[in-house]
This record gives C-alpha cells, structure tokens and sequence, in this order.
C-alpha cells in the first residue's frame, strides 16, 4: 500500500505532504558531529531520528542518498568568528596531531552508533577533506557580490544580502534583533557589522589547521562546510536538510543564506529540526558541562546515573517521545522506558509461544494501519509504540486462553511487530533481552544452517555461502564474521 509521509518544515512552519524532487530518489543531508569527545546523550538523539526517517524512506520505497557530515575543522569556541578551534585546542592540550584526536573520537563516535542499531550514512564527508571546495564556493559568494575581504578573512555581508533577500526566514530572527543583541568580540572590527559570519578566517601564527587560499592561510568558516558538501553529494538542490534544533541559528540559516548568494536559490526543501535532550530543564551538552557520554549510560559510570543502561534502553527512551518535542532526562524516566521496552521484547518473545486456531477472536485488526498512520504524521514514534502495546495486550490475552488468533492473523500480528520494532523503529533484541524458550524453535536450525554455509565456505562455494547469509538477514536473523567462526543474534 502506497504511504503518505507528512513532515513538519521548520522553514514553513507546518506540516507538508513529503514529495521527493526526483522520485524514486530522495537526498537527505543531516549535520553530524564535531569530534573533539565522547558522544553525549545530545548526540544520540539526531542520530536515531534521522536514522529512523532514512529506514522509514527506504521502507516505503525511496532510493535513499544519506550523506552526515564530520566537522573536524573550522568549528570554533562557543560557536563564534573568534578564538580556538575546538578539535585544535583539544589536540593541544592532549600533545596530539588535530587529526590524531578526529580519529580517535570518530572511532568511538561510530561504535557507539553501532550500540545504538543506528544505520551508517550513504556518505560520510569531512570538512578538512573538502578545502578545495569551500574555497571555490567562497569565490562564488564574492563574485555574486555577498561577502568581503578584511584582512585576510573573508565574511558574508549579512546586511547587503538582507536586502535582497530575507536572512532570518528559518529561524524568525530580523537585523534589528541581532543589532541589539550579538555581543561584541575580540577580532571583530575585522567585520562591517557583528552579525556578519566568517567564510574563510586567516590563521593566527599559532592556529595548527591552516590551508592556502587566495585571501590567507587559513580555514573555512563552520557554516560553509554543510552548503559545499550537500551540493557535492546531493546536488544544487536536494530534499531533506536535518538536524538539532540547536543548529536552526546560527548555522542552518547562515547556509540558507550561502546558498542563495552562490546559486542564486534555495538549495533545501524540507527543514526538519529534532529538539534537545534536556537535564532538569537545561539543555544538555558539552559546552555546559552537564552532559553524559554514552559510554557512560552503558556502564553506569557517572554519579547522575543510579545503574548502567543498555544501549536498546537509551534508542527506546529516545523514540518515546515525539522527535520535535523537549525530552528531560533522569533516572526515573530511563527506568520507566527499561521497563517498557522489557515488555515489549515480551511480547515478541511470546509470538513464538501462541499455537494459531481456526478463528480469530483477538482484537489485532487494523494494527499494522495504525503504525503506518502513525509514521506517516511527521514520524510519530510515541504513537507506534503506543499501537506494539496494543498488540503486546492482545498476545497476553491469547496466551491466557481468552482469545484465540488463526495462523493468518498470527502471522501478520507478527509481520508487524518485525517491520515496526525491528526494521523501522531499528530496536534490537540483545542476548540478555531474548527469552531461552523464545531461542528454542530457532537455535538449531541456525546452527544447521551455519554449518552447511561453513561448508561451502570451505569448498569457496561464495554464491550458496552469501545465499544461506541473505535469506538469514531477510527473516530477521544477523551474522557477523569473526576469526573465531560465525556469530548470530535475532534482531
């Protein structure tokens, strides 16, 4: 059945049917992280957001083109034109190469989206990659006459382009408001007005990361990176920009403005925002010193945290609540979402427990309707949650001997649960979270199947080795390659 996906669009400020410029096609760009630390709880909520409209595109039809950026460069203190780059002060304090710190928090950045179920990006570009590039999108902007030398920086001429055009139409900011509330900085009689962002910046003497240009040595300004890369990967124009609320002002309206100053439009369709995390009250994250690594969550190693929690927890968590809505963390609520996602891996488990009869009683109708509903209205989560307990109820009812299901029924409520549990939402069923008696009809027939794929292994028979992995995969089942044999878990 052909499914309608509506999305909020921040930049029309209501809810809008989801057209693909060039269906069945669909590119989607999504701010990723700066790598100077540990991943945050701040950092997992866009990851799992996005990684779930990238699964729900694909599940509905789309060729999906996924491209999450890595900012290992030009991301300046406190998000402003001044001071030090935060992977450079970072490799300074630590005696390490700049690039020595991206790789090493890159890496843990990618195993905890693993932990997560959280999907790898079509592409994955960094800044520092694309110098070459942002150079060439600077002399555009210059040339359409939107940007400045001053000193050997370059800036966008925030004013002249207001003119023309309308710097604020994201956010809902105007040039009166940023007159009377940017604060001053150092360095910044370089600029026409405080307001205007850095395109290229001259390195100091002591700044590590520098690159030749036509202006200076130097780097490029945070904002450019995103409007260079998108355009690279996705084109001119594209369909989805995504990412943390936090990023709607200043950076996602100062690419607008990149945009339409170097190609003359818009290069975005869809503005979708996800909103923070917060820790009473407050945002969460690193620049205010109360956030949490994941790793922290995992182990319980932090003293905000009464006991570790599993990474499927924290992905549950997240998705109970709607994705534009503030999220407050605290012990409580990931006990209560620890508890509920138990139940639910219940209720999957007790699938595999109910024995179908001639007719079926049991109020599972309509169920898997109600889920795609429930997606379509801007990816509500909570809502499809809310529909899986709904069928949990109904699975506990059969099992009491109150209801009955036929093996048609059965196999749908089941059909179901696997698309929207497992496919869509991307939770996993962990060792600990699947019952023995769940394991029991499948344990030897995937041990059969290992080994007969052992074998042609052996005989490098590759076409019946990824055949057997294939058809593995596609019933719900993931195996992983090691030097010590083959590892399985339902997912």
């Amino acid at each position: 059945m052909e499914q309608k996906l509506f999305v909020y669009n921040t930049l029309t400020r209501k809810k809008e049917e989801f057209v693909p410029l060039n269906p069945p096609h669909v590119g989607m760009y999504v701010c990723g992280p700066t790598v100077y630390g540990d991943a945050h709880l701040g950092h997992a909520r866009p990851a799992i957001t996005f990684d779930v409209l990238f699964r729900y595109l694909q599940h509905i039809g789309y060729k999906v083109r996924y491209v999450r950026n890595i900012t290992d460069v030009g991301h300046l203190e406190n998000d402003a034109d001044e001071g030090e780059d935060k992977i450079a002060k970072k490799a300074r304090l630590e005696q390490l190469e700049p690039m020595e710190v991206v790789q090493f928090y890159l890496n843990r950045y990618h195993k905890a989206m693993e932990a997560l179920n959280v999907l790898s990006p079509n592409i994955e570009p960094h800044a520092s990659g694309h110098i070459i590039e942002q150079i060439e999108y600077v002399k555009k902007i210059l040339a359409a006459g939107y940007a400045y030398e001053s000193e050997g920086s370059v800036y966008f001429d925030v004013e002249k382009y207001n003119r023309d055009h309308h710097y604020g139409k994201l956010s809902g900011r105007n040039i009166d408001e940023l007159l009377g509330t940017t604060r001053a900085l150092d360095g910044q009689q370089e600029k026409r007005n405080t307001f205007d962002f850095a395109l290229w910046k001259k390195a100091a003497p002591e700044h590590i990361m520098r690159w030749p240009s036509p202006w200076s040595d130097g780097f490029p300004g945070w904002h450019l990176e995103c409007s260079t890369m998108s355009m690279k990967y996705l084109g001119e124009t594209f369909d989805i920009h995504g990412g943390g609320m936090d990023l709607l002002f200043p950076h996602h309206e100062c690419e607008i403005a990149q945009s339409v100053a170097a190609q003359g439009k818009e290069a975005v369709h869809y503005w979708l925002h996800n909103n923070m995390i917060t820790i009473n009250g407050q945002k969460m994250g690193k620049s205010l010193g109360n956030f949490i690594t994941l790793e922290q969550f995992f182990t319980g190693d932090h003293p905000l945290l009464a006991r570790p929690y599993s990474p499927m927890t924290i992905r549950f968590f997240i998705l109970q609540a709607q994705y534009r809505s503030t999220l407050d963390f605290g012990n409580d609520a990931l006990e209560s979402a620890e508890k509920a996602w138990k139940r639910l891996c219940d209720g999957w488990n007790n699938l595999a427990k109910i024995a179908p009869s001639a007719e079926t009683t049991a109020e599972v109708k309509g169920l898997r309707e109600k889920c795609y509903e429930a997606m379509n209205d801007d990816l509500n989560t909570p809502v499809v949650i809310s529909h899986l307990f709904d069928g949990v109820r109904a699975i506990n009812t059969i099992l009491a001997g109150n209801a009955a299901i036929s093996a048609a029924d059965l196999d749908e409520l089941r059909s179901t649960f696997s698309t929207f549990m497992f496919d869509i939402l991307g939770l996993r069923l962990d060792a600990a979270e699947i019952s023995d008696t769940a394991l029991e009809p499948y344990e030897k027939a995937v041990e059969l199947l290992l080994s007969l794929r052992s074998e042609a292994k052996s005989r490098k028979d590759w076409a019946t080795s990824d055949l057997i992995r294939d058809k593995l995969g596609e019933i719900g089942f993931e195996l992983k390659d090691t030097k010590e044999g083959t590892e399985w878990h339902l997912r």
